[in-house]
């Protein structure tokens, strides 16, 4: 199914970004908001929730004063093509990837919720559009992540009706980037990592085909 195309004048077709954070400005509250880059500024959203197709979840790695911050895209196609970016490690991915773990198939709209917590957190509900019936998966403190988040993928890709904006395929990630990530995911000392690139005479994991190279790339393997 194909959206019809609206002729005349209109905003470039990016996606627009939601931020996943609790906080105030002018008064007026959130729990995700738009960003203005050109003002600096956060731009309240007062909707909490946000109906679509989840056509996409990928890992995106943001440097922060120094350090790599690992981001969750949640990539939903709705009037437009919103883009839900989140802290990997924050109560809104987790408890998104518990109920999404739990959809078999992604054809089927669903329906994005973001609920204020205590102490500026933020949690995720999920719910089927059709029915308005919650998606919930209870939690455990034994859960990997990374098979949660590669299994959502895999579904995904493999899920060719699932209507969708047309876009531009985003690029494979290489082999320096699946380990950066899983780096980061891990909590893996940088300062390590450079050490035994230095030993193995190469910049980046890449140039090598150690036992070290292939094991992080099985941990994170391309979808």
């Amino acid at each position: 199914m194909i959206a019809e195309i609206k002729l005349g004048l209109c905003n470039p077709p990016e996606p627009i970004y939601l931020y996943v954070n609790q906080g105030e400005v002018d008064g007026e509250s959130f729990v995700w908001y738009k960003f203005n880059i050109s003002q600096d500024k956060k731009i309240p959203v007062p909707q909490r929730a946000l109906t679509g197709y989840l056509s996409e979840l990928r890992l995106t790695t943001k440097e922060f004063k120094g350090k790599d911050n690992l981001k969750l895209d949640i990539v939903m196609s709705a009037d437009e093509l919103y883009v839900i970016r989140t802290g990997v490690e924050t109560n809104f991915a987790k408890s998104f990837l518990l109920a999404a773990s739990l959809i078999q198939d992604f054809s089927k709209p669903l329906i994005i919720v973001a609920n204020a917590g205590d102490e500026n957190t933020v949690f995720c509900n999920l719910y089927d559009a059709a029915s308005k019936t919650k998606i919930y998966r209870e939690w455990s403190r034994d859960l990997d992540w990374a098979t949660i988040i590669h299994n959502i993928q895999s579904r995904l890709s493999g899920n060719l009706s699932t209507p969708k904006l047309s876009v531009v395929p985003q690029p494979v990630p290489t082999q320096d980037l699946r380990i950066k990530n899983i780096r980061t995911l891990l909590d893996y000392p940088l300062d390590l990592v450079r050490e035994w690139l230095q030993f193995q005479n190469a910049s980046n994991p890449s140039q090598t085909n150690s036992q070290f190279a292939s094991r992080n790339s099985q941990l994170y393997p391309t979808t």
